[in-house]
């Protein structure tokens, strides 16, 4: 900020630039150092230093005030001249300042870049009477008094209060002194009459000395009574003895007396508990105003509430559990089965150590309502712990309680929500934690998960040891491979890969519309989606592993349908398919691949994603050039090796597959993998590479309804691949009919519905030969043959 100018600024004899100030009050004949740091106070002070005036010292009312006016300023304040001025490196101004006289606020003059004011000079001038010199005789006795009750006053204090022989000076002086409120200060400040002032400052005094000399009898008397082993009491002696005289005892006696029926209440084992009253003790001897008196206060609290009692556990009954799986989720039959199998051990052996069961899947395929399935079934309280995001170890071990704003980790702050030591804990978002200069979070899962170690996990900031074993650790991740081995081994991974069209309609049916419905105000009759509308939506509308977009789709067509209502056109209302387009928009998926033709060179790969399986489209073309293996589209390392390695397998097995060797000469091999915005790696595309190449030097069209998986070797192996399941139900989704995959993922098929296998066909592939002979036409494209090129 630009500062104001001042020079050549003339102002009128009744009128002085102001530097309100924040807490001090300068009184008339004392030295005093000033800080400057406002615009319009440095503009005073420059002013001050050009045309050698004086300038006037007030007192602000507020102190968080920036521009204070009238009514914010005291209306008593004190000339003072410039001494010394000094500026700091940032741009702060240090001034020092000697008071001359008092003066009156009669009003502000506006105008200048400062803060002026038009002011009456208030002059002393009372008789010295006997009276006054009394008081200034005594003042100046209490003075020297209190100084030699403090330690390290320089002599030449008490020298300057002898030299000063004027009762009002001396009055001033002895109160800037004064270690006071500064209220009572611009009191006295405002307090002409000599003799008046003389009296306040003396009483003030006075109180002081008493508080002094008692501080200091209360030293000697128990220095005389201490022995070594008493020595430790004397400082709380003294607290106690200064609180007593200042009337301040007593004011937390209920809040520790709270605390201490709250650590008999809490059930703590006695070592804990020993611990806890110990810190209670400290707290007790801290004056409130302590700063650590609230941090120590907050930690006992903290202590009190958490659920170290072990709470009676209702007994597992297997029936309902199946009842309640059934009532909450459609379809995962083997991860039902195995939540059973989970619920049945913990009813034979409640005392045992459960696993730690972690879920893997895409979005929206129900992993966190899994976990609030299986807290209904046991009866425990749930309580879910978000871990996506989390850099810092302290998140999850607590900060020590030497730092400001220390907190236990999110472990212990999910056991105080869930108010249960045996609750059902939900570890979301696994996979999302990250390392970084503040440590590793995952490290301290290990502890957490271990059946071995989690009897004595100890939280920084509580500092003592918290039995975890009975609580039901159930993680969550969208991908496994992101987690650390270690806490990797510490879990049994349950996969949930993604839902098909048929088992989305059903749970449409079952749960999601009547959701939708209750979420938008509509009553069950007053809408009406048929299973058609449902089957359109989840083919053409979305395209995911889970249903959570499905369900915001359903929310759109319900608003649409509230609305309907709420204007009063209809009471009822059916969506049909016919009607998505009006409500929904354009289809924004197709169904079937229908516009993809046969083509040389082009072949459909399957592929995994963190959301579920999808389809990806593999072209290849050759043009003149040096033999170079051109590849497009964001792809890994381990993808340009299956190209490489899929090129190679081609040229080592050209004459089996009749294609000329001269056609390798001169020509670049470009393959290219669309939308190149995303980047793709996983060793699952080598037998869809090869096929693309294949196809292309041997000019016989891939067929368009066919998709492929699986990696190839150099000797012409298929080799099996991961996501099997995953796979196949994007294919379905895409429309494709056959799936070639490798012989080797076989059993595989064992987890894809009976209703995915009965509608598709799958091939199973032992070498190479067996994919092409699965996926190629057996002629040639005769458009290719008569010079077509496919670029």
């Amino acid at each position: 900020m630009e500062q104001p100018v001042t020079s050549q600024l003339e102002l009128p004899a009744d009128v002085i630039a102001l530097v309100p100030m924040r807490n001090v009050v300068l009184f008339p004949h004392v030295l005093m150092p000033i800080t400057v740091g406002r615009v319009r106070s440095i503009a005073t002070i420059e002013h001050a230093l050009q045309s050698k005036a004086p300038i006037g010292i007030v007192l602000q009312k507020d102190a968080a005030v920036d521009n204070p006016g009238l009514e914010a300023l005291c209306g008593t304040g004190t000339i003072a001249n410039i001494v010394r001025h000094m500026t700091s490196d940032d741009k702060t101004h240090h001034v020092v300042c000697q008071g001359v006289e008092r003066f009156h606020i009669e009003a502000l003059i506006e105008g200048y870049p400062f803060l002026a004011a038009r002011i009456k000079r208030i002059e002393e001038s009372a008789p010295i009477t006997t009276q006054t010199e009394a008081l200034a005789l005594q003042l100046r006795e209490r003075a020297i008094e209190i100084l030699s009750l403090l330690p390290g006053v320089p002599a030449e204090l008490a020298h300057a209060l002898q030299a000063t022989r004027a009762p009002s000076d001396l009055a001033d002086i002895t109160a800037s002194l004064l270690d006071t409120e500064v209220s009572e200060k611009q009191m006295l400040l405002e307090t002409i009459d000599t003799e008046e002032r003389l009296q306040k400052v003396l009483h003030i005094l006075s109180r002081r000395i008493e508080v002094l000399r008692l501080s200091q009898e209360i030293g000697e008397r128990t220095k005389e009574q201490m022995e070594d082993r008493e020595r430790k009491y004397l400082l709380r002696e003294q607290l106690k003895a200064i609180q007593k005289e200042l009337g301040e005892d007593g004011d937390n006696d209920q809040e520790i007396t709270q605390l201490d029926e709250a650590i008999t209440k809490a059930g703590m084992p006695g070592d804990i508990e020993a611990q806890a009253r110990k810190e209670l003790h400290r707290l007790q001897r801290m004056p409130g105003a302590s700063s650590e008196f609230s941090m120590l206060h907050t930690y006992l609290e903290w202590m009190t509430e958490l659920p170290w009692r072990l709470p009676e556990e209702a007994p597992i009954d297997l029936n309902s559990a199946r009842q309640i799986l059934e009532a909450d989720h459609f379809g995962l039959e083997r991860i039902k089965q195995r939540i059973i199998e989970f619920l049945a051990v913990q009813k034979l052996k409640p005392h045992g150590r459960a696993p730690i069961l972690c879920f893997v899947g895409p979005p929206g395929v129900g992993k966190t309502s899994l976990g609030q399935s299986i807290a209904r079934a046991l009866q425990r309280s749930f309580v879910r712990v978000s871990l996506g995001g989390v850099h810092d170890e302290a998140e999850m071990r607590g900060h020590r309680r030497t730092y400001v704003g220390a907190m236990p980790g999110n472990i212990v702050q999910g056991l105080r929500k869930a108010g249960a030591r045996n609750c059902v804990m939900m570890l979301d978002e696994i996979d999302k934690m990250s390392a970084s200069m503040q440590g590793d979070p995952s490290a301290a899962l290990l502890e957490i998960l271990d059946p071995e170690q989690n009897s004595t996990f100890r939280d920084n900031y509580l500092g003592v040891p918290f039995d975890l074993s009975r609580v039901i650790f159930i993680a969550t991740a969208n991908v496994i491979d992101n987690v650390p081995p270690p806490v990797r081994d510490r879990m049994e991974i349950i996969d949930l890969p993604g839902y098909t069209q048929e088992e989305k309609l059903q749970i449409a049916l079952r749960y999601l519309v009547q959701r939708q419905s209750e979420a938008n105000g509509l009553r069950e009759e007053q809408c009406t989606l048929t299973p058609e509308a449902l089957q359109s939506i989840v083919a053409n509308y979305t395209r995911e592993a889970g249903v959570r977009q499905f369900e915001r789709e359903i929310g759109r067509v319900m608003r649409n349908v509230a609305l309907r209502i709420a204007e009063g056109k209809q009471q009822q209302v059916r969506i049909d398919v016919n009607d998505l387009d009006a409500i929904l928009g354009a289809e924004k998926f197709e169904h079937e691949l229908a516009l993809h033709t046969d083509l040389p060179g082009v072949a459909t790969g399957l592929a995994w994603t963190p959301v579920g399986g999808d389809i990806l489209f593999i072209e290849a073309t050759r043009i003149n050039g040096s033999g170079r293996l051109i590849l497009t589209g964001q792809l890994g390392d381990v993808m340009k090796e299956s190209a490489q390695a899929a090129l190679t397998l081609v040229k080592a097995r050209a004459s089996d597959l009749n294609i000329p060797l001269a056609l390798f000469d001169g020509v670049d091999v470009h393959m290219h993998v669309p939308a190149g915005a995303i980047p793709k790696d996983g060793p699952s595309a080598g037998v869809a590479m090869f096929i693309a190449l294949a196809s292309l030097f041997t000019n016989r069209p891939v067929r368009h309804d066919v998709a492929m998986t699986g990696e190839i070797s150099l000797r012409g192996l298929v080799l099996p691949v991961g996501g099997v399941k995953e796979k196949i139900l994007a294919a379905q989704r895409a429309g494709i009919q056959t799936v070639l995959l490798p012989a080797r993922n076989q059993k595989d098929l064992r987890d894809v519905p009976e209703a995915t296998r009965m509608a598709m066909q799958f091939v199973l592939l032992e070498t190479a030969d067996d994919a092409m002979q699965a996926a190629l036409h057996q002629t040639a494209n005769p458009m290719q043959a008569a010079g077509f090129k496919l670029v």
